[in-house]
């Protein structure tokens, strides 16, 4: 963490992070509350809290953008699911660390952690500056900065998880932890014989998980099982879910592979009905 303690100063770190963000802005105090934690601010609504709820915004709108055109043939759920892992806090703070950003934020001594700030802050302060970029420059001067620094995190996700089988994953993780079988639950489906879509939610152990629509039952079953993984390891991990996601991928991945194929030793996995109707969820 940088010690800031006149206005000449301020102003050296301000240029030194203009080099390593390769912008310049033109309202330098926009950029100082961008950098600023509420830790260290006068209060709340002089930090960078406001930017980085826009910055949030801005970043899903770039990347969803750039999926849209690099994969013209996949469809809503496994654009979602790379978007997941691209916008994901853990992410964020690799981005930011990409730009040095923990040379430059400010935050109150009670956080500097040795001189190491917590990941969570700087994945909030990136969010911040893509946000002072966008009021200060425009959609097409955050789009600017944010493709190169997006770009690797979209080919790596998307190597990821074209390999990656989350129905396989939970079942794994549910028949570790709770000695169960995911059930897949059929909550609705709509539309024409030859081009229905289906809401499926995944049920481990009784617990039903947050449903998934897909263009067919496999894909549905796939973004549910996907959310019920993100639930189960959010509850470990706090709100890094993501980054709890990516740590499964590596620690799990030996045993995954070691074993059969989960959808293959379970080719007819049972989807129960919805006990309430169609497209009533149970509460």
């Amino acid at each position: 963490m940088p010690e800031v303690t006149n206005f000449a100063e301020l102003e050296v770190l301000l240029d030194q992070c203009q080099t390593a963000l390769s912008y310049r802005f033109h309202d330098i105090e926009l950029l100082a509350m961008c950098l600023t934690h509420a830790s260290s601010a006068r209060t709340r609504l002089h930090s960078n809290e406001r930017l980085e709820f826009l910055g949030d915004t801005i970043l899903g709108l770039v990347v969803c953008e750039a999926l849209y055109h690099r994969f013209p043939e996949s469809s809503e759920g496994e654009l979602t699911r790379i978007k997941s892992i691209v916008v994901s806090r853990v992410t964020c703070a690799t981005m930011a660390a990409r730009v040095r950003l923990e040379e430059f934020v400010l935050v109150g001594k009670g956080l500097d952690h040795g001189g190491h700030i917590p990941s969570s802050i700087l994945a909030g302060t990136f969010e911040g500056l893509i946000a002072g970029i966008y009021l200060d420059g425009g959609l097409e001067a955050a789009r600017d900065f944010l493709t190169p620094l997006i770009t690797p995190e979209i080919e790596s996700s998307a190597a990821t998880l074209h390999e990656q089988n989350f129905k396989s994953l939970l079942q794994h993780i549910a028949q570790k932890r709770f000695s169960a079988t995911p059930m897949y639950r059929l909550l609705d489906e709509r539309g024409p014989d030859h081009s229905k879509v289906f809401h499926i939610s995944a049920v481990v152990a009784g617990r039903v998980f947050p449903a998934a629509w897909g263009a067919n039952k496999k894909e549905a079953e796939q973004t549910a099982a996907q959310h019920a993984l993100e639930e189960l390891l959010g509850e470990d991990a706090g709100e890094d879910r993501n980054a709890s996601l990516l740590d499964l991928r590596e620690s799990a991945a030996a045993e995954v592979s070691a074993e059969p194929a989960a959808e293959a030793a379970t080719p007819d996995t049972p989807i129960e009905p919805e006990p309430f109707g169609l497209g009533v969820e149970q509460s």
